[in-house]
């Protein structure tokens, strides 16, 4: 069943209205008629299973015929991610949203040679957006990680948010395994944490000043293994993870 995606503002009445890029995917692309079958993401953990109700030139009518609402994930995992080089955040941001990510925020390292302005990072944020957005429609999951524009490390540290948990992944020499920090948090306060936080470097990793500042706001650095992987690699690796570890069902 073909998915798609409105805001939830916009999912509140039924029949729902597709138009823009998503009635142009459906009339042009997918080629829907009258009678099909499709779902609908609010992003929010609504999935709306509706009917093809009517075509115009440039938009859809679907009738709802079942909702469905899906509880948000028991952990709250923030990816601190530095850009990389190229476009490998786009497939980063992918694999987020299929393994869990409550938020992803991009974060400008020293050893990023893009710098952005506003104007910039704002657009960025929203090119961004739309690939979480696309991802949802492509796995079905029901919840959209809020993607933020690109800060410096230091424009995010100043926030000082709080999180039961926060990891840096480290290639340094004091680092432990993630499941042992899991299991001491757990046998500390009688459960797992709700909210956790994962620094994820860029090439060739944070500086040793960066990590040093990531540290200090309480981060606990953690081995990805004997390997040095790939920025991408560590990230799924991660998520991975904590996603298992954190959200796992049953």
């Amino acid at each position: 069943m073909h998915r798609f995606y409105l805001p939830p503002e916009r999912c509140a009445g039924n029949p729902l209205r597709l138009d823009g890029r998503e009635a142009h995917h459906a009339l042009h692309v997918l080629r829907l008629k009258r009678g099909e079958r499709v779902t609908v993401l609010d992003g929010a953990g609504a999935e709306f299973f509706c009917e093809v109700e009517s075509i115009a030139k440039d938009s859809l009518t679907l009738s709802v015929k079942e909702k469905k609402s899906t509880p948000p994930l028991p952990c709250a995992l923030t990816l601190l991610q530095a850009v990389p080089k190229g476009k490998i955040i786009e497939s980063i941001i992918q694999k987020s949203v299929e393994l869990g990510a409550h938020r992803i925020v991009p974060i400008l390292s020293e050893r990023v040679v893009t710098q952005l302005d506003g104007d910039g990072a704002e657009a960025k944020r929203e090119k961004w957006q739309h690939v979480a957005i696309e991802a949802i429609k492509q796995c079905g999951a029901t919840w959209r990680p809020k993607v933020e524009a690109p800060l410096t490390l230091a424009q995010f540290l100043a926030r000082q948010e709080k999180f039961e948990l926060i990891l840096v992944g480290s290639l340094q020499a004091e680092r432990r395994h993630p499941r042992d920090l899991l299991r001491e948090f757990e046998a500390q306060h009688g459960h797992m944490p709700r909210s956790a936080a994962m620094w994820i470097g860029p090439e060739g990793d944070f500086t040793l000043e960066e990590l040093a500042a990531i540290e200090a706001a309480g981060a606990l650095p953690i081995t990805l293994g004997n390997l040095t992987l790939r920025v991408e690699t560590a990230a799924i690796f991660c998520l991975s993870f904590l996603n298992y570890e954190l959200n796992r069902c049953g």
